[in-house]
């Protein structure tokens, strides 16, 4: 089946009691055991498993075209869950530029767990092979990358990874599977911020990791998943099903849109570097045509100045909101090297835009005013 019809049915089940064609949410903590004792209903308690739960994973797990996914009740969480799924002493191989939890999670975090790691610029295949160690188990890539919107090269790093016997993990976040399919470019897991365009209306927080097979690995994330308990509630799941059923279309709206801002950006006389892969000047364009079926809902602008004036042409914008996060149907526009904090490598000129779904004119007008 096609993503389109993926999305409003995978998961999606008429209610067999009442005929209900919109799933019900079910907050129940815990289910009834058969008098022998068994559950053959499938539920026990909902840390484990919950009906919503698993009518996402499975909508998650087909989007994807893996065998198996693990929501969880942030990205952050997700993340953690594959980590925690390696050994004290394992390497890992990380991109510089990815979202700034990811490197702080393995800098602050596991490093004090023994967890080993290394960041490098995923777009330089030659960099990535000489971070490889004998004790390299996970290399990362997330691309898109946030916030200069790399391009990673999905297949030429899954080569390398499984020549040195180490799992594959694409963050896709930012394409999503409308518009990627790293599980078919060669990732071993898939992971989501399901908060962002999948949710897709800045209403629910979550995360997942999707597997395009059910092995060891997978299973120790579902172990991590139920025993630390970092799940999301029967209502947020809910949400994030709710909105994949518009999830092709919406993606789709938001390509077209930050395309056309994108073009507009690059001519503009006071605006220094535009960050869009759907750009053909973007380094890696040929790249993201290769792997994407279009170029996604965000951007980076530099303008031409300093922290002080990014922060100026952020002021006055008034149709874009000031605030982080991205993927819903508004726009918003972040400071980014200021969220970040100290050891940023983020240009102190540089504006993250996430492009919503109001008329481009209108997002275009608002930032010609703000730049002028």
């Amino acid at each position: 089946m096609r993503i389109e019809t993926v999305a409003i049915h995978a998961g999606a089940h008429v209610d067999p009691g009442t005929g209900a064609v919109t799933p019900a949410i079910h907050p129940s903590t815990t289910f009834e055991r058969d008098p022998d004792g068994s559950y053959t209903r499938g539920f026990l308690y909902s840390r484990n498993n919950n009906p919503n739960r698993e009518a996402l994973e499975e909508c998650l797990a087909a989007l994807e075209g893996g065998a198996a996914a693990a929501a969880f009740a942030s990205a952050s969480a997700a993340t953690s869950a594959v980590l925690l799924a390696l050994e004290p002493g394992d390497h890992v191989v990380a991109p510089m530029d990815a979202y700034h939890g990811t490197s702080r999670l393995l800098r602050e975090t596991f490093a004090r767990w023994k967890l080993d790691s290394t960041l490098v610029d995923m777009t330089d295949l030659a960099a990535v092979r000489a971070a490889m160690r004998a004790s390299t188990r996970l290399v990362w890539v997330e691309t898109p990358s946030n916030p200069l919107w790399k391009i990673t090269d999905i297949a030429a790093v899954g080569e390398l990874a499984r020549r040195a016997g180490a799992r594959y993990v694409c963050d896709n976040t930012t394409a999503t599977p409308v518009l990627q399919s790293p599980l078919r470019l060669g990732a071993d897991l898939v992971v989501h911020a399901t908060t962002k365009y999948l949710g897709g209306h800045g209403d629910v927080l979550g995360g997942a990791v999707v597997s395009k097979v059910r092995d060891a690995l997978f299973e120790r994330i579902r172990v991590v998943q139920a025993s630390a308990g970092a799940v999301p509630s029967p209502f947020d799941c809910w949400l994030v099903r709710r909105g994949i059923r518009t999830l092709p279309y919406r993606v789709r709206g938001h390509s077209e849109n930050a395309l056309r801002v994108a073009t507009f950006l690059h001519g503009h006389r006071k605006v220094e570097a535009v960050h869009y892969p759907g750009l053909p000047t973007h380094a890696a364009h040929d790249v993201a045509r290769r792997q994407m079926t279009a170029f996604g809902g965000m951007m980076s602008v530099q303008v031409r100045g300093d922290r002080a004036r990014a922060m100026d042409v952020a002021a006055k914008l008034r149709v874009f909101t000031r605030a982080t996060s991205f993927g819903g149907t508004e726009s918003l526009v972040e400071h980014r090297a200021s969220i970040e904090g100290a050891g940023t490598r983020t240009p102190d000129n540089l504006l993250r835009l996430s492009i919503g779904l109001e008329h481009p004119d209108d997002l275009i007008e608002d930032l010609e005013q703000a730049l002028s």
